[in-house]
């Protein structure tokens, strides 16, 4: 994909985060690693006259070309840098996962699709100022082994292997938010055992390739059919 066309993507995957919900106003912000450097929003500037020009070119050393990046560049940064697995980080400020975070609360695996964050929880990360490295260094930590993560009295992150995957689980994760939310009101959930979340996992991994989840007794008769 050229420059170009990156940025364009990017444009429009932010105005997507406004218009699904996840996102209000010039909060959050997305970058996208490109070669050995990365782009990402630009500070302050509203989703819908954000032009592909507006984007900001980062180097890992913190350096940049054009407008002021987002104040959240350190996380961007040092997460690009630490997941190699990884090229896409989306943070936003979707309310029922902020609801969560303002109790320091981590999502257990009360229903499977916890699983899609790639562990058995969605951790909540200590609080820290906003802009801040101590930020940075709290969100790593909640990250390890995961693909998604809760912000401290603050919002969420998500990662992706591309842009589209980014958003998609940054929707999840603000579903699955909203529903343990609702659970909540009728007291604690029970949680699925880490035994059966370890089978979820192995599952989705399988289906991420294309692959039928043909684990024994859930897939006897789905097959290609023949000539």
């Amino acid at each position: 994909m050229t420059d170009k066309a990156l940025r364009e993507e990017m444009v429009s995957i932010c105005r997507r985060m406004n218009s699904s919900g996840i996102n209000q106003g010039t909060a959050g912000n997305l970058s996208v690693r490109s070669g050995r450097s990365f782009l990402i929003t630009p500070s302050g500037m509203p989703y819908d006259i954000m032009g592909p020009d507006d984007i900001v070119e980062m180097d890992f050393d913190g350096t940049y070309v054009g407008r002021r990046p987002s104040s959240e560049w350190r996380f961007h940064r040092d997460i690009l840098k630490a997941r190699e697995d990884i090229s896409v980080v989306l943070h936003c400020h979707s309310v029922y996962a902020t609801t969560l975070a303002c109790h320091h609360r981590t999502i257990p695996s009360f229903h499977y699709m916890t699983g899609v964050a790639g562990g058995t929880t969605i951790r909540c990360a200590a609080y820290a100022t906003f802009g801040t490295q101590a930020l940075s260094d709290n969100a790593l930590v909640a990250l390890k082994d995961r693909l998604a993560c809760l912000l401290g009295q603050h919002g969420q992150i998500s990662l992706g292997t591309n842009l589209e995957h980014a958003l998609w689980l940054a929707i999840e994760v603000e579903t699955l938010s909203r529903m343990y939310v609702q659970a909540l009101m009728l007291g604690e959930p029970p949680v699925l055992s880490d035994e059966e979340m370890g089978r979820v996992i192995d599952q989705m991994r399988r289906m991420s390739y294309g692959l039928a989840p043909d684990a024994e007794g859930t897939n006897d008769v789905a097959r290609p059919r023949e000539g």
